[in-house]
């Protein structure tokens, strides 16, 4: 068997992963952490996720970096250590780039005979019911329901992502939100409204948690700004669907 490497006492930069893995994001704060370093410069990479364990040390030999051990932080916390690749990296700026490029892509299929539709995302797939159903039952839920479950998962996972980050324990947490439209009969035609829309979106979230709470609502605060789909409702943004025929 061979002998644990020494790891080093002091380090040059901590990045603090939380719950995030190598393919959610990690990897881009690690290199915009890591930029300011001199080559050979050491950094910490505090996670806890399992698997960073096992992708980090692959990552660090694919872009040259030294991995040089890990070891056992605070609570589920592991501390990963990395030393910085000579000269010094300048693909930084080509990772951002893509980040910022990078396009999520949604494709729905009609089902034959079928009162829902389908969703295909990535690897993944879900039927879609009608976009605003009045019944209490219904073959899958409405688009409405998946925009308001994908809010809430937008900020309950956000704000457990950068809880861990902080050391943050969260036991309990769960975000209920309800819509109303600005006039549900101008998507029935019954209407000639202008706003077939949201009209309003309310919300609570319920947390239990070791901090104070000062910090949880600076945390929760946080959440809020930074969620791409909160501020995706928040703002106008221009959306063009093209048509295409099939014959």
């Amino acid at each position: 068997m061979s002998p644990q490497p020494e790891l080093p006492e002091t380090v040059d930069a901590i990045c603090e992963g939380g719950d995030l893995d190598c393919g959610s994001g990690l990897l881009l704060i690690i290199r915009e952490a890591m930029a300011p370093l001199e080559g050979g410069g050491i950094m910490e990479v505090r996670s806890n996720d399992s698997s960073v364990g096992v992708d980090l040390p692959a990552w660090c030999r694919l872009v040259g970096h030294a991995f040089l051990g890990s070891k056992p932080g605070e609570g589920r916390s592991t501390s990963h250590f990395l030393a910085k690749k000579q000269p010094e990296d300048e693909s930084l700026a080509a990772d951002q780039e893509r980040a910022r490029n990078h396009a999520w892509r949604v494709r729905v299929r009609a089902l034959d005979d079928e009162p829902v539709v389908r969703a295909y995302a990535r690897n993944h797939s879900f039927d879609v019911g009608q976009p605003a159903s009045f019944d209490t039952e219904e073959a899958a839920p409405g688009a409405l329901e998946y925009l308001l479950g994908a809010l809430g998962g937008c900020l309950a996972q956000g704000l457990r992502w950068r809880a861990s980050q902080r050391g943050i324990a969260i036991y309990a947490l769960e975000v209920t939100l309800t819509a109303k439209l600005h006039d549900p009969f101008v998507y029935l035609g019954l209407s000639e409204g202008e706003h077939a829309g949201l009209q309003q979106v309310e919300g609570r979230l319920f947390l239990d948690s070791d901090a104070d709470e000062a910090v949880l609502l600076e945390l929760w605060d946080e959440v809020q700004r930074r969620s791409p789909l909160l501020d995706s409702l928040r703002s106008p943004i221009p959306v063009h669907i093209e048509r295409k025929t099939t014959s």
